[in-house]
């Protein structure tokens, strides 16, 4: 990485990988787990009030649960159930994730649209790093059928499974860099896994926190809908 982001990789030459799906043996994984609990933890707290008033507005716009669950792909591809704020209509709602949200996509409720175009949508996944199913930072999870064109992503890229040796994170270098949202093409699925594994490649708590800080500023961007 030759950024802002830069990482000396010199100090990762004693990372163990005992196979291309297996956990990231990161000289300070402790202190990254730690941080992981006391952020997610201090955040929940925090914004406690506000995800109260989320919650509070889609019970008022349409029908159902507040919160979405879905199975998606975790640390070295064992399914985890991630939660979301429900943004879509309770009856159109897709468990697999095989059609990705689009543009005008009329399954988006009128406040899931706001939340979906501010990420605030994923904010009860911070429950979800807490229990330690994710991180903060870490390789987006995705659905067990998300496709790109008909194909599942798992077939698409080479190597995609790479990406699984780490917690998968409420943010990470992909979404930063722009990739964020829907894969509607292999380009952008190929550029995922790339960053994906470019951060993983580079650790550092110094990228965690300077990733987080770039985070805070994407529900200003365009990129999810």
């Amino acid at each position: 990485m030759k950024d802002a982001f830069s990482v000396n990789s010199d100090s990762f030459d004693d990372i163990d990988f005992k196979d291309s799906t297996a956990e990231v043996i990161l000289p300070k994984s402790g202190v990254k787990r730690a941080f992981d609990v006391i952020a997610s933890l201090l955040l929940i707290v925090l914004l406690s009030p506000f995800l109260l008033i989320v919650a509070f507005a889609i019970r008022l716009d349409s029908p159902g649960s507040v919160i979405f669950r879905q199975p998606r792909h975790g640390l070295n591809g064992k399914t985890i159930t991630v939660s979301k704020f429900r943004s879509m209509r309770i009856d159109m709602t897709d468990v697999g994730g095989a059609v990705q949200a689009k543009h005008g996509d009329v399954r988006v409720t009128a406040v899931g649209r706001f939340l979906r175009r501010t990420c605030i949508d994923e904010l009860p996944q911070l429950w979800d790093v807490l229990v330690g199913k994710m991180s903060l930072v870490g390789p987006r999870p995705h659905p067990i059928g998300m496709r790109v064109d008909g194909v599942l992503f798992t077939d698409l890229v080479r190597d995609s499974d790479k990406r699984l040796r780490m917690r998968p994170g409420l943010t990470g270098l992909a979404q930063i860099k722009g990739n964020r949202g829907p894969v509607h093409t292999e380009a952008i699925a190929h550029e995922r896994v790339a960053l994906d594994n470019e951060y993983i490649d580079n650790w550092s708590l110094l990228l965690d926190v300077q990733i987080l800080l770039r985070t805070a500023i994407l529900p200003f961007r365009k990129g999810c809908y």
